[in-house]
């Protein structure tokens, strides 16, 4: 028997999984035996063959009929969801609606993504060929997901690669495995077939969803993500990482203050700050620096901390997580910050951390230059624009960022100097829910991208060409016709083509 959220590190047999706000029992859990691992991917692998013959249409059923369970239980997985987390109500009711949208927009634009694709020849003389590209499904994609959002970050990948016609092979985090089996009930539930099976374990197990997998999805931490692409490179299977994030926010000096100290509120607490896109250090113009510190001051000290109703966020994770955030505050005071709010782990039970308000800090610190993972917000004075977007591109981290101005156009030619995968203007965390868009990071936040449109469909594919004749006029004309005289001829005609000025268009 084995504990969540907390120091365990063997898993076998079956588990407990403790609330991180409480320490109570939050429900049990059967380990799946490394071992086991393979055998399941074989069954999904036999299934995923009549669920790619169903053609997008068939699978786009499927994937509604699970949109409207998740809606139909909405109230039974956010209850689980706090139990296993310890998140607030406010929190927790942000997963369901997001996957529902997700599927909403997959289910309209699958069919288009999966087309056969057809391209132009780029000779004349190939013309009398037909050439179509397809996209056929990875037959098993792994999906190894992380605790910060277990309903959400199981399922927005998932959706992409079962609407391409993929198996899933779910991991979920070791420290909320509760609510994944529960997603998965209710896919059966809903009539879906055998595509989607859930495994539950630490690193053996996710080791073994990477080597039994045709594709992998992961999304956590820089240091896991770099191991993961390691050990599926052994096997060339492809990989898509989203990893650790330091998103800065840049506010002008014509920028609504209010805006963008409620914005910048909002994006570091939500979730006690364990959040990918999290606004973790801001970076004020030194003229509205004041006026902006005591707008955020103000909307910290509004805020309250707990578990489940009324409440604005969370408890951390587990006390691990809460040691980085003490870690990184302790360190920024020690150098010289000052802690306006919070600074401190919260009395009483639980793993929670008051909302901290840190200023007087720069790039010294590791509050500035390491992912907290916790309720923080580091603020720097900077004396121009410039300053801003050369500190804001000064680390490792490249997930997304924020520029508020109430000049939009100046806005986003700040954005398109960031060295990041996403800018917000006047807003944060916003590209979330821009299904349409890629969400991937730059540098060392990540491989590839999730959402993207058509593009997070297509992703989960191989492509295949199929060149097939217009015609069978001189079909096998050129086997073996290699002649000094064929050649010449064949050489000639090429360069002429390449040589040719393109023809003027009337105007």
């Amino acid at each position: 028997m084995t504990t969540t959220n907390s120091a365990a590190t063997a898993f076998s047999g079956t588990g407990t999984v403790l609330n991180p706000a409480s320490g109570e029992v939050a429900g049990e859990v059967r380990w799946t035996d490394p071992s086991d691992v393979q055998s399941i991917a074989t069954g999904l692998r036999a299934a995923q063959r009549e669920w790619e013959r169903r053609g997008a249409k068939g699978r786009a059923k499927a994937l509604a009929r699970y949109a409207v369970w998740l809606g139909d239980n909405r109230e039974e997985i956010e209850k689980l969801l706090i139990a296993e987390t310890g998140k607030s109500s406010t929190d927790a009711a942000q997963e369901v609606p997001l996957l529902i949208m997700i599927l909403s927009y997959v289910i309209k634009v699958m069919d288009k993504a999966v087309a056969p694709e057809i391209r132009p020849a780029s000779l004349p003389l190939m013309r009398v060929k037909k050439i179509a590209i397809h996209y056929r499904p990875r037959p098993v994609v792994g999906v190894i997901a992380p605790w910060n959002y277990p309903v959400a970050n199981a399922l927005m990948d998932a959706i992409g690669a079962l609407a391409a016609g993929c198996a899933v092979l779910l991991k979920p985090s070791e420290q909320t495995p509760l609510t994944a089996e529960l997603l998965r009930h209710g896919w059966q539930q809903s009539g879906g077939p055998d595509v989607f099976a859930v495994v539950q374990g630490a690193r053996e197990v996710a080791e073994a969803v990477i080597d039994n997998a045709d594709y992998v999805q992961f999304t956590g931490s820089t240091a896991t993500g770099r191991k993961v692409a390691e050990r599926a490179a052994q096997r060339l299977v492809p990989v898509s990482l989203e990893l650790g994030g330091k998103d800065p926010m840049i506010v002008c000096e014509d920028a609504d203050i209010d805006l963008a100290a409620h914005a910048a509120v909002w994006g570091a607490m939500f979730n006690a700050g364990q959040t990918c896109v999290s606004v973790e250090r801001v970076y004020v113009l030194e003229s509205v620096y004041d006026k902006f510190v005591a707008a955020v001051v103000r909307d910290v000290e509004a805020l309250q901390m707990g578990a489940g109703e009324g409440k604005h966020f969370g408890a951390l994770i587990s006390d691990q997580q809460l040691a980085i955030t003490e870690r990184h505050v302790k360190e920024a005071v020690a150098a010289g910050a000052r802690a306006l709010t919070g600074g401190r782990r919260a009395a009483g039970p639980g793993s929670f951390y008051e909302p901290t308000v840190l200023v007087d800090v720069d790039h010294s610190m590791s509050c500035m230059t390491e992912e907290t993972f916790g309720p923080t917000l580091p603020i720097m004075k900077v004396a121009s624009v410039e300053e801003a977007i050369r500190l804001a591109n000064d680390s490792v981290y490249g997930l997304s960022a924020s520029v508020f101005s109430r000049d939009v156009s100046r806005a986003k030619d700040i954005a398109l100097q960031l060295d990041c995968g996403a800018v917000n203007v006047n807003d944060v965390i916003s590209n979330l829910m821009c299904t349409s868009a890629p969400m991937g990071g730059w540098k060392t936040s990540g491989i590839g991208a999730r959402f993207g449109g058509e593009d997070g469909i297509r992703k989960f594919c191989r492509q295949e060409t199929v060149v097939a004749p217009r015609t069978n006029l001189g079909a096998g004309g050129n086997f073996y016709n290699n002649s000094l005289k064929t050649l010449a001829r064949t050489n000639r005609m090429v360069t002429r083509m390449a040589l040719a000025r393109p023809r003027r268009t009337a105007k």
